[in-house]
């Protein structure tokens, strides 16, 4: 079934956040601790979910790092850093797929949107930047929802501000977290795995796996 809404998440979904390692890398601090920043962002966002709660995306990601920095010896001082890699959001890119992708879906006359743990300004400038922002719909963020994905209520409130049901809606993400909680949801979902990474049995499986997102357009048609 043709969904009537197709639902996108941002961060690594569609923004390659590969640079923000370079800008722990400018303040003294390791490469690969970007990975875990990351990870431990997601982490205490989704404790605060589980909780009831529902907390600033960039606020936990600055909090975060204040404590990975603590006691660090970095070559400058910690809220300069904090400052530093937050800003990094703003300079990212698309990964080199989205944009054909995209335009493929839209030129096929799909309806699409955003659902970001994040900030609808990252999104704003991301399509911008790329020539892509009249494509979307509408850009929403988890902020002006009751909780962040993968909560209920998070995809419930996507499906009310574009006026239908989850059952008409089809999820597009890289996290297979964000997938689960889509499925759970009642949404369709479209697993997107560049890395050729096995998905997690202990995560309901998603409707399609693509290698790249230009895949999504044709499989909806039917033609795989």
């Amino acid at each position: 079934m043709k969904p009537s809404v197709i639902v996108f998440d941002v961060n690594e979904t569609l923004s390659d956040m590969s640079p923000m390692a370079r800008r722990f890398v400018d303040v003294g601090a390791p490469a690969h601790m970007a990975q875990l920043w990351f990870a431990t962002l997601l982490r205490d966002g989704f404790a605060l979910t589980a909780a009831g709660d529902n907390s600033a995306f960039a606020g936990i990601g600055a909090e975060v790092l204040h404590g990975l920095f603590t006691g660090m010896e970095l070559n400058r001082n910690v809220e300069s850093a904090v400052q530093h890699i937050m800003a990094g959001f703003a300079g990212l890119g698309l990964h080199p797929d989205v944009v054909g992708g995209v335009k493929a879906l839209h030129s096929a006359g799909h309806r699409l949107v955003t659902l970001t743990n994040g900030s609808t300004q990252v999104a704003e400038k991301l399509f911008t930047d790329a020539g892509i922002r009249d494509n979307f719909d509408k850009l929403l963020s988890v902020e002006d929802a009751p909780l962040w994905k993968p909560g209920k209520s998070s995809y419930d409130y996507a499906a009310t501000i574009c006026g239908t049901s989850p059952g008409q809606m089809l999820l597009v993400a890289v996290h297979p977290w964000d997938i689960h909680g889509a499925s759970r949801a009642g949404l369709a979902t479209a697993w997107i795995n560049r890395s050729g990474t096995p998905y997690p049995n202990y995560f309901q499986a998603p409707n399609h796996v693509l290698a790249a997102l230009p895949d999504l357009a044709p499989a909806l048609a039917g033609g795989k």
